[in-house]
């Protein structure tokens, strides 16, 4: 008699387990997303993401360090703005001056080549409506129009510092035209990280404070809808014939489907964004005792690297380094 197959034996010890363990978490596959805001004298918790914090320039620097330290791959920078500095354009995006550009400074400054420095290239934060773009006469967003503004805002990064840009509007067109601007203004070095797959979803709502949206209505005219699946590999084909260097999908725990079609369809490296929302709920869960917090952050890290991420965006990055 043949013996019964036994799966458990992989499963023995500790030192079993990891000799076979399909899929790697390093802190070289995470990026930190963080938040600098004008007009700080300390730093501001952000109620709906417990730990997470509106910077002031010099915690910035700090928290920045602390992630290079720990070996965090990279870092993505959000910028908020004073209330009175926003207008319909979104002009402080793109102004040097404007916290987002002094926050990238001031890393690039500290850090140089130590890690990778990305930027929010979107104007939500900046625009007094909150949306992504710059409006038509009859409220909808003028995609041509906010190209424009996208370049300008490209251009004013990529001078301030960053590594890599991170379009992330869904605008059509955006990534060859801010490919263009930037090799007009001899930035032909400065990469783009491209949200290609990023869906209008519920789980955005702590974000919003953290970057003190005022987003009035919603952005599903130009994020893509949750029930599809076969216009991500659209966008994707798109993005890499504009020119995108990276690749991402947003948000990440409930798209793993989206993730694995994309992974296996990309020539370039592909991203996740474990978002606010994301974030927000493992934390009050585990606040309420109902999960193990510690093995639900590994878990779900490690699940969106399984599912085909080569980078994932989340803001435990820091501590899961730490970690490892």
């Amino acid at each position: 008699m043949f013996p019964v197959d036994r799966p458990r034996r992989l499963r023995r010890t500790p030192a079993i387990r990891r000799l076979v363990a399909e899929t790697s978490l390093e802190p070289r596959h995470l990026v930190l997303p963080m938040f600098v805001a004008d007009g700080l004298d300390s730093p501001r918790e952000i109620s709906s993401m417990p730990g997470v914090v509106q910077h002031t320039p010099d915690s910035l620097s700090a928290a920045a360090d602390e992630a290079v330290r720990a070996g965090v791959g990279g870092l993505m920078l959000f910028g908020v703005p004073r209330p009175e500095d926003k207008n319909g354009q979104g002009s402080m995006a793109s102004d040097p001056d404007g916290i987002l550009n002094k926050g990238l400074r001031r890393l690039r400054d500290d850090l140089g080549d130590s890690t990778v420095l990305m930027a929010d290239t979107c104007l939500d934060e900046f625009t007094d409506h909150g949306h992504c773009g710059v409006l038509a006469a009859d409220g909808s967003v003028d995609n041509d129009a906010t190209l424009v503004r996208y370049v300008d805002m490209a251009v004013a990064q990529a001078e301030s510092g960053a590594h890599l840009l991170g379009p992330s509007g869904m605008m059509d067109g955006q990534i060859g035209a801010i490919r263009e601007g930037l090799d007009t203004a001899g930035f032909a070095d400065v990469g783009q990280l491209a949200y290609t797959a990023k869906y209008a979803s519920a789980f955005y709502g702590p974000f919003r404070e953290a970057v003190g949206s005022t987003l009035r209505g919603d952005r599903r005219t130009y994020q893509q809808d949750s029930a599809n699946r076969r216009e991500s590999m659209r966008e994707l084909d798109l993005d890499i014939a504009e020119g995108a260097d990276m690749v991402m999908v947003k948000p990440a725990m409930s798209y793993l489907d989206i993730l694995r079609d994309v992974a296996d369809a990309s020539p370039v490296p592909v991203a996740a964004y474990q978002i606010s929302g994301e974030y927000a709920m493992i934390t009050a869960a585990a606040q309420n005792g109902w999960i193990d917090r510690d093995a639900a952050i590994m878990e779900s890290v490690t699940s969106i690297r399984r599912a085909g991420a080569d980078i994932v965006l989340t803001y435990w990055a820091t501590e899961i380094a730490t970690r490892l």
